[in-house]
C-alpha cells in the first residue's frame, strides 16, 4: 500500500509539469515567433533590412515548434522534480535559493535541445546562408564543418550564461508573486493570476539579460568556428559597446521584453492550467 502511495507521488510530481511544459512551450513558441525573429534581426551584424527586415517572419518556425514541447517538458520536469526534493531539506526563507538551482538544473539540461535549435532557427531567420535549406539540412552541414561541439553546440556556453540568470531572475519572482497573490487571497491564485505573475516576471527578466541574449546572437550567427574562434561574451561586448555605446548593448530590448510578457502570460498560464487539469485527471477527479 506504501509503494502503491508512493508511486501515485512520483507520478504526481513528475507527468504534470512533463506534459504542462511541452503544451506550455509549444503555445508561446508558435504565437510570438514573429516577434523573435525581428529581435534577431535587430540583433544581427548585417542590420536588420539584410538580415529580412519584415519579411519572412515565420522563417525557421518549424524547427521551433517541434522542438519546442521536448525542450520545455524537460525544463520543467526538472524543475519541480528538484523543487520536489529540496524544498523539504530547507527552512522556508531559503525557497528563492530552491527555485534558483532547480531553475539552474533545468535551463541547462533543456540547453541541450535548445541550442541546436537556435543555430538552425537564427540562421534561417536573418538568411546566414540557408535561404534554401532545411533545418537538418544547416545542422549537418555545421556537423561536417566543425564538429559536435564547434558546430550544432556552438554558442552552448554563451547560451546557458544567458539563461541561466535569466531563469535566476524569473522563477524566483514568479514564485514570488504567486507567493504575495496567494497571501492576500487566503491561499488561492487562478491560471488567470498566474499568467500575470508570469508576465511581469518574464518582461523584467528579459529586459535586464538583454546584454547576454546579444552576445550568444552575435556568437551563434557568425559563420565559421575557426575565424570566430575567439569570439567570448565578454570581448564580443566589449566590442558592440566601442561601436554603439549603451544603446547597442540593449539592441532588441523592446520587442525582447515585449514578447517576454506576452509570453511569460501564454507560458505560464498554459502551464498553471493544464498542470492543474493532468493533476485533477491523475487524481480521479
Amino acid at each position: 500500500m506504501a509503494e502503491l502511495k508512493t508511486a501515485k507521488s512520483l507520478k504526481s510530481v513528475y507527468v504534470p509539469p512533463l506534459f504542462a511544459g511541452a503544451l506550455a512551450g509549444l503555445s508561446v513558441d508558435v504565437a510570438l515567433y514573429p516577434l523573435d525573429t525581428l529581435k534577431t534581426r535587430l540583433q544581427s551584424s548585417q542590420g536588420f533590412q539584410k538580415a529580412g527586415g519584415f519579411t519572412g517572419v515565420y522563417r525557421g518556425l518549424l524547427t521551433v515548434a517541434t522542438s519546442s514541447m521536448p525542450t520545455t517538458a524537460l525544463f520543467f520536469g526538472s524543475y519541480e522534480a528538484t523543487k520536489y526534493v529540496c524544498l523539504p531539506l530547507v527552512s522556508p526563507q531559503y525557497a528563492p535559493l530552491v527555485h534558483m538551482f532547480a531553475a539552474s538544473i533545468g535551463e541547462v539540461l533543456a540547453c541541450l535541445i535548445r541550442v541546436p535549435t537556435e543555430i538552425a532557427k537564427q540562421r534561417k531567420q536573418t538568411f546566414v546562408g540557408s535561404q534554401t535549406r532545411s533545418s537538418i539540412s544547416i545542422l549537418m552541414n555545421a556537423y561536417r564543418a566543425e564538429g559536435m561541439f564547434r558546430g550544432v553546440y556552438r554558442g552552448f556556453g554563451s547560451t546557458v550564461l544567458r539563461d541561466l540568470p535569466f531563469s535566476f531572475i524569473e522563477l524566483p519572482v514568479w514564485e514570488l508573486l504567486k507567493t504575495w497573490v496567494r497571501n492576500h487571497r487566503d491561499g488561492e491564485i487562478t491560471s488567470i493570476q498566474s499568467a500575470l505573475c508570469g508576465s511581469v516576471a518574464g518582461g523584467f527578466a528579459a529586459a535586464v539579460t538583454t546584454p547576454l541574449d546579444l552576445a550568444k546572437t552575435r556568437i551563434m550567427l557568425a559563420e565559421d568556428y575557426t575565424v570566430t574562434r575567439k569570439l567570448r561574451i565578454r570581448p564580443v561586448l566589449t566590442n558592440i559597446y566601442v561601436e554603439s555605446g549603451l544603446r547597442g548593448l540593449f539592441a532588441g530590448v523592446t520587442p525582447r521584453m515585449t514578447g517576454f510578457m506576452l509570453g511569460g502570460f501564454v507560458f505560464f498560464g498554459v502551464y498553471d492550467d493544464s498542470k492543474k487539469y493532468i493533476e485533477r485527471y491523475l487524481e480521479g477527479r
